[in-house]
């Protein structure tokens, strides 16, 4: 049944490159995730174990997550094997749900009803990208009609939804990625993550970047584009629950080219807030005395990295005859504008 959950202690288990059937374009996991070797029930059982110590939930909903691979392409009997793994832990009630990642091709309404049946409550589809011709230049092996099947077969066995988008992709514009954004928001999704794509060292991009065949996006371009997605979703209710990959040690030693940021999700956050200002602003001028308000904990949001929100309304002469005040009595993330 789908319920809303908000920050739950999510306790991930890797299971690097398993199930895959195509080893796409953007892909190599391992220095991503760190892990190059199969799991077993017993380190399933020791990872949860650790992380329920170190992380105590403190009335938080507890969610086991295998990531990193195609869980649904794998064999129905190793689908078992892991899930089993988990389900002491639910029935103990340490443990609330389990959820997982994988691909849109390999969900049907057996395997919907299978991972139902085993206390998965959340699948992240692997979707990428809402074009076909950008799908195919990267590899990927499915369709976008595939992505809409798998949406509407989760949606019947009452799972949530989760749609991973990779931006940046060869053959992807900003037209085609906001037109697949606009078409997912017609669709029953429940959240959405965004990855701008990199060019990490032994992929297939890494080769076409070295031919010259290839330039990911820049960083500006990355943030314009995610802050657009992010207001988009966010008018259909539709969270992003993450931007960019986490950072890690493994993961920067790999990196050859791209937009990677480990407080890229922030700089998104400071560039949506920079716009809504930016909006309210543009209705003033400097002969009529105004006062924008903004909360006390939106300070830093508000001026941005090295004040670089800040500098750009000034250099946009939009900070000419008013103050900005901040104030403890608005709640966070309200701007109030008021000509004096």
């Amino acid at each position: 049944m789908k319920t809303a959950q908000s920050s739950p202690l999510i306790i991930p288990i890797f299971i690097t490159h398993e199930g895959c059937p195509h080893r796409c374009l953007f892909c190599n996991q391992e220095p991503i995730t760190g892990q190059n070797h199969q799991v077993g029930p017993r380190e399933v059982r020791d990872e949860i174990h650790k992380w329920l110590q170190r992380s105590p939930a403190l009335g938080r909903r507890v969610e086991t997550a295998f990531y990193g691979g195609s869980f649904t392409a794998l064999p129905v009997s190793r689908q078992r094997e892991l899930l089993q793994a988990v389900q002491p832990f639910l029935d103990s009630g340490e443990v609330q749900a389990i959820r997982l990642s994988t691909r849109p091709d390999y969900i049907d309404s057996q395997s919907a009803d299978f991972l139902s049946t085993y206390g998965v409550q959340t699948v992240e589809l692997g979707i990428q990208s809402m074009s076909n011709a950008v799908l195919a230049a990267s590899k990927r092996g499915h369709s976008v009609e595939q992505s809409i099947k798998a949406i509407n077969f989760l949606n019947a066995s009452k799972l949530r939804i989760g749609a991973q988008l990779l931006l940046g992709l060869p053959m992807e514009t900003m037209l085609s990625t906001l037109q697949g954004v606009r078409r997912l928001t017609t669709m029953k999704i429940d959240f959405v993550r965004l990855y701008p794509a990199l060019v990490i060292k032994g992929s297939g991009l890494a080769e076409l970047y070295r031919q010259h065949k290839y330039r990911p996006l820049t960083m500006n371009q990355t943030i314009a584009l995610t802050a657009r997605i992010s207001s988009i979703l966010s008018r259909y209710h539709i969270p992003v629950i993450r931007i960019g990959l986490p950072a890690s040690r493994e993961l920067e030693e790999n990196l050859l080219a791209g937009p990677y940021h480990p407080a890229l999700g922030e700089m998104v956050a400071a560039r949506i807030f920079f716009n809504r200002i930016r909006e309210k602003l543009r209705s003033t001028t400097p002969q009529e005395p105004w006062q924008l308000t903004i909360s006390q904990r939106d300070r830093s949001i508000f001026y941005g990295q090295k004040k670089c929100s800040l500098q750009r309304l000034q250099r946009l002469g939009l900070l000419k005859g008013g103050e900005i005040k901040f104030s403890d009595n608005n709640r966070r993330g309200l701007i109030t504008l008021q000509r004096c």
